[in-house]
């Protein structure tokens, strides 16, 4: 069986999500298709700290005969920024901690999950919208408090900007063009944010448009238009004998 690389998807709820319709992992698997194979390893509720525990058995050691990870998205800080006395509440220089921890475990040649090949790109966490999200909360049975602020949610934005300047990583800023399409008003963000944390398809077009430039600029050998396909385009097949050419362009490519 011929296996495709793959654009691994890191993350809590949001990546988690990216199925949804309009959602970007949705989006990603359609322009990437017969490309590279998209693995959605969202894990909802999840902070940096208990990720951190999973990426162990998640991203493939070097010594495990399967297919590359060309690219690695890491998602992370919406849940990290709740507020105590929430259990999913992380401290910033935690979070940071354990962003670079991950981001060692594949870049680092003592690591055993090392992988030379894989790009890495950081994504922040939106904004939220302390008045849907006040309102869903209270709307549960039995109601909760409010858990997050829009101020530390920024500041774990930031946070993931300043690391990917320091570490010369790619960075997916989803919160200043989220803030920007609100008008800079909470109500603004509930187009984008459905709730007032999960994004909504509008939400996740902007997410999927800024990963899109963001490869093209900085990984432009991984944007979908400048990979072949894995099997041939039917025109290009040797028709009478399709066995001999239908592998041959990506075969070449890809070793």
């Amino acid at each position: 069986m011929v296996s495709y690389d793959a654009i691994m998807l890191f993350g809590d709820s949001l990546t988690q999500g990216g199925w949804v319709a309009g959602g970007f992992a949705q989006q990603l698997a359609y322009v990437y298709a017969r490309k590279l194979d998209i693995i959605n390893r969202g894990l909802s509720g999840y902070n940096t700290e208990w990720s951190l525990a999973a990426f162990e058995h998640i991203f493939p050691k070097r010594t495990d005969n399967v297919p590359k990870i060309r690219l690695l998205t890491l998602w992370f800080g919406a849940n990290d920024a709740c507020l105590e006395p929430s259990p999913q509440y992380v401290t910033r220089d935690k979070f940071i901690q354990n962003l670079r921890q991950m981001i060692s475990m594949v870049q680092s040649s003592d690591s055993e999950h090392y992988s030379p090949d894989t790009r890495i790109i950081l994504i922040t966490p939106p904004p939220i919208s302390e008045t849907a999200r006040a309102a869903d909360l209270s709307s549960r049975n039995p109601p909760i408090a409010l858990d997050r602020s829009a101020s530390n949610t920024k500041s774990f934005a930031d946070a993931v900007i300043e690391l990917g300047k320091e570490l010369s990583l790619p960075v997916v800023d989803i919160y200043g063009p989220i803030s920007e399409a609100s008008g800079g008003t909470d109500d603004g963000l509930v187009p984008y944010l459905y709730d007032g944390l999960h994004l909504s398809a509008a939400g996740y077009k902007i997410l999927y448009d800024a990963l899109i430039k963001t490869i093209a600029s900085e990984y432009p050998d991984l944007h979908y238009e400048n990979l072949p396909m894995v099997y041939r385009p039917w025109a290009q097949l040797d028709w009478k004998d399709p066995r001999s050419s239908i592998l041959s362009q990506w075969e070449s490519t890809s070793k």
